[in-house]
């Protein structure tokens, strides 16, 4: 069997071939099976990755958005078929993309209701708009009008945001096809009009404060910026060069700032506190955070047919294996994604090259990070999978 030495080697191995730094830690009932840091934060300052190192999260912040709406549904604050007009009035006249007879395109009203249940599990029906770029997609242009006078001004609430793409058709009716993209953004919307207050300060009184996640926020503060590591960009030749992104934007204090949801940033220790609660029934530290069948409903592969086509064409091989569950990949099929993990094994991953997974099944979590444009996930992330399974006993 592999051992934490082969994970050592995989992980030097990828900062020899050209990845600035990186950071990972295992962990199995909450204990710490291993832990290791590589690289540079920094390579012409030659600064090491360590312990403390920050790394932009960008898509896996939806680990914690996503717990802490089913923590807020184990509580009855919502059911999963309400409508997202209760909370979120501007969509209950919600419109969709048909095609006629003739092949024209007409916008209709939907025949139901954009649920809660849509907005947690990517099935709104609407794809991520986060900037004006050149597409021919119809619902893509819709909403690119939508937020023209939000990018003019050229900073905006995520409320505002939330109002203004509603007046955007959808790609299709609710729920019957899966859809990555602005299903995210309602649901921290949803959030914050159920507890009336910021998301923010819900997920520092839910998850960041019961957990001691204190380096793990959506601002900068203190030195944060100078623990952040570099963000570089890789070209065809392999050789990297310093890389700014719109996401970097968010994170600085200030309401000229804002663009919508910001994203978090966090470190390996931080975000491992939280997986081995989702890893250990809800359980972190002695202290119950959140129920063990919640965290079972979370991670239940909610596709039929079409959508688990829509799921695995979305990025090809790194999805083969696995369903989606409310805000989570969650293992269905280990021999079609050839899987070391277990069945029912869940998490998520993020633009810039962070992954995570937790394995109730084992007690375990696994946490690695890397900050990279492109990301390279399907090289990184699959390699550390399999190492990672492979040095359980």
């Amino acid at each position: 069997m592999a051992d934490f030495r082969d994970l050592d080697a995989l992980l030097q191995n990828f900062i020899d071939s050209g990845l600035p730094g990186c950071a990972m830690q295992i962990a199995r009932g909450g204990k710490t099976l291993y832990e290791g840091y590589f690289g540079y934060m920094d390579i012409n300052t030659r600064t090491p990755v360590t312990a403390n190192s920050i790394f932009r999260m960008a898509s896996m912040s939806k680990i914690p958005l996503y717990t802490v709406c089913m923590m807020l549904y184990e509580r009855g604050k919502f059911l999963l078929s309400d409508p997202l007009y209760d909370w979120l009035p501007e969509w209950k006249n919600v419109r969709k993309y048909i095609r006629t007879a003739s092949g024209q395109l007409r916008a209709v009203p939907i025949d139901g209701a954009v649920t809660v249940r849509d907005a947690l599990s990517m099935t709104c029906g609407l794809p991520y708009c986060n900037f004006p770029e050149k597409t021919d997609d119809p619902t893509l242009l819709a909403m690119q009008r939508c937020m023209a006078p939000l990018w003019k001004r050229g900073h905006y609430t995520n409320r505002e945001q939330i109002k203004a793409i509603s007046k955007a058709p959808l790609a299709f009716e609710p729920g019957t096809h899966w859809l990555y993209g602005f299903s995210s953004e309602l649901a921290a919307g949803l959030i914050e009009a159920v507890c009336e207050k910021s998301i923010d300060d819900v997920f520092q009184e839910l998850l960041f404060d019961p957990l001691g996640m204190d380096d793990t926020r959506s601002h900068f503060f203190g030195d944060i910026p100078e623990r952040m590591v570099t963000l570089y960009a890789r070209a065809d030749d392999g050789t990297l060069g310093l890389t700014t992104h719109d996401l970097d934007k968010k994170l600085l204090p200030g309401k000229e700032n804002e663009a919508g949801w910001s994203r978090l940033f966090s470190k390996v220790n931080d975000f491992t506190k939280l997986m081995s609660m989702l890893a250990n029934s809800g359980v972190y530290n002695g202290v119950r955070i959140m129920g063990r069948k919640t965290i079972d409903l979370m991670r239940s592969n909610g596709l039929d047919e079409i959508r688990q086509k829509d799921f695995d064409d979305d990025q090809s091989i790194y999805n083969l294996g696995y369903g989606y569950g409310y805000g989570v990949r969650t293992v269905i099929d280990r021999q079609k994604g050839n899987l070391i993990a277990s069945n029912g094994a869940f998490g998520w991953t993020g633009g810039f090259g962070t992954w995570c997974e937790a394995d109730p099944s084992e007690g375990l979590s696994i946490v690695y990070m890397h900050n990279l444009v492109p990301n390279m996930e399907r090289y990184y992330h699959l390699r550390v999978r399999s190492a990672a399974y492979g040095c359980l006993e």
